[in-house]
């Protein structure tokens, strides 16, 4: 059962009775944010599977407006054939290959490794006596994290035995959201969420129960086939990344939750996506891709908010998909505050191997678009410029205090004068007041002038500090003196952010 907010409480509730109280409930809770839009794309795909979306497109405006309610999908889930959903069923347990059950026992691990985090690389030559720690997994939990597995699955080789059903078996593919920027658009409710990130469509195409289920010809072990084309978004938000099975362990007498001990995890399905229908959300980059511009993706040394106008970027120039329509809503005034987020996650991996979430939330107002582009953009800018002027005072420093390094030394040395680690997270701060300013409609030359004062003040004492472990002497005054002064000179030059020599830009 997923984890949900309601007035400040969080409960769980089941599928049905989540979307049938989707207007009273906040947000959806859970412990990473890959499983947040996992669980999310797993809810869309329900409501597309009920006939749930908007048609025309141009009627997706109303629609939005009048404020849907989802009674008629929770309905037709009320309805559904209670075999489809249960996630045991001994012939087609949701979401899992039952293909898999003669070698659960053998070939099976803990429950660890179907958590992204927690799995590790999935090599099966490495050392994973973690993944054999007998601790169950609730059913719900496990439960979410296949479908977080399902989307966001590294490569790489599993710990199965090609012998199994065939050696494909054992080579993981990349899954559908890896190496992107995932965007959602979430409103004040799970309801506006919902409705603002479901969008026209043609057809909604099957949806995935379990990979023994449906009419669609799931691929085999024994050969790499081609990826298959999606029947629609149904099909594309419930796909089956993983080729996976959960063993359950009934609940002790007198009650208690099911718990899922053991699992064993393979190849899932490959899709050939359309860059045109099933990237809906995807925010272009300039980098091309086959022929298409490549998606925004995670950075392991850039920070997302610093891509903020990206997203904003996109928001005002995009005429199709989620940031085209999205750039023409007009949203209700009541309640205050900008009427929406743009939900940005990526998952930044090593090879095979997952390393952290990066998220960022961007408050967005449609009327605001132009202004929040702008201010993003240099908001970015004016960060950066501050950076590369701390970064140039502390090699200034570095210099004149170590003249006779050894160059292994140096990172060492000059990291003692560096305040790029304060100030970063400061400055992500201050960036965070700059957008909720502009959205709110704030004029955004004051907002931005403000903004750069501010974090040149911060740098600026960041500097301060790190240089007092100089010495009061002759090298260590010359060394303060002049960082200060190259810190300067950095950041009130020609080439530098009009703001941060206090003028508006132009």
């Amino acid at each position: 059962m997923p984890v949900v907010s309601l007035d400040g409480e969080f409960v769980e509730l089941p599928l049905v009775d989540l979307l049938s109280r989707a207007d009273q409930l906040s947000a959806l809770s859970c412990d990473t944010p890959g499983e947040g839009v996992a669980l999310l794309d797993y809810l869309l795909a329900i409501c597309f599977a009920a006939g749930f979306c908007p048609r025309p497109e141009e009627d997706w405006k109303a629609w939005l407006a009048e404020g849907h309610g989802f009674g008629e999908v929770a309905e037709w889930l009320a309805h559904e054939p209670a075999d489809d959903w249960d996630l045991f069923h001994p012939e087609r347990p949701l979401g899992q290959n039952a293909l898999l059950a003669p070698y659960l026992d053998e070939h099976g691990t803990g429950p660890a490794q179907l958590v992204v985090e927690r799995a590790g690389d999935y090599n099966q030559f490495l050392d994973h006596h973690h993944l054999e720690h007998p601790a169950p997994l609730p059913a719900n939990v496990a439960f979410r994290a296949m479908l977080c597995q399902h989307v966001y699955g590294l490569s790489g080789r599993a710990r199965l035995p090609g012998s199994l059903l065939g050696p494909k078996l054992t080579n993981l593919s990349t899954g559908r959201l890896l190496g992107r920027i995932r965007v959602v658009v979430q409103g004040r409710t799970l309801g506006d969420t919902l409705r603002l990130n479901l969008y026209p469509a043609a057809t909604a195409g099957r949806f995935n129960h379990s990979w023994t289920t449906g009419s669609v010809q799931r691929r085999g072990f024994t050969t790499k086939p081609p990826g298959r084309r999606t029947s629609g978004p149904a099909d594309l938000h419930s796909y089956l990344g993983r080729s996976v099975l959960l063993r359950p362990v009934p609940p002790e007498q007198g009650g208690g939750p099911v718990m899922v001990d053991r699992v064993l995890v393979g190849a899932g399905e490959l899709l050939e996506l359309d860059p045109a229908r099933d990237l809906e959300d995807a925010v272009p980059s300039k980098k091309v891709l086959n022929g298409h511009a490549k998606p925004l993706w995670p950075s392991p040394t850039r920070a997302l908010w610093r891509d903020a106008h990206a997203l904003y970027s996109a928001a005002k120039d995009g005429t199709t998909g989620l940031f085209g329509r999205l750039r023409h809503l007009e949203f209700p005034e009541e309640g205050g505050g900008p009427p929406c987020t743009l939900w940005a996650v990526g998952l930044i991996a090593n090879k095979t191997l997952a390393v952290a979430w990066t998220e960022g939330s961007f408050p967005y107002a449609p009327s605001q678009g132009e202004a929040l582009c702008e201010a993003s953009r240099r908001g970015s800018e004016i960060v950066d410029r501050l950076a590369g002027g701390l970064e140039r005072a502390a090699y200034v420093a570095w210099k004149i205090t170590y003249p006779n390094p050894k160059p292994t030394d140096r990172p060492a040395q000059q990291a003692r004068f560096d305040a790029r680690r304060e100030f970063w997270p400061e400055a992500e701060g201050h960036f965070d007041v700059l957008l909720d300013e502009v959205a709110r409609g704030y004029d955004g030359p004051p907002a931005l002038l403000r903004y750069a004062t501010q974090l040149r003040y911060q740098a600026e004492e960041f500097l301060n500090h790190r240089l007092d472990s100089l010495p009061d002497n002759g090298p260590g005054m010359r060394a303060r003196g002049q960082a200060k002064v190259c810190f300067h000179k950095h950041v009130t030059s020609a080439e530098a952010p009009a703001e941060l020599r206090g003028e508006t830009h132009r």
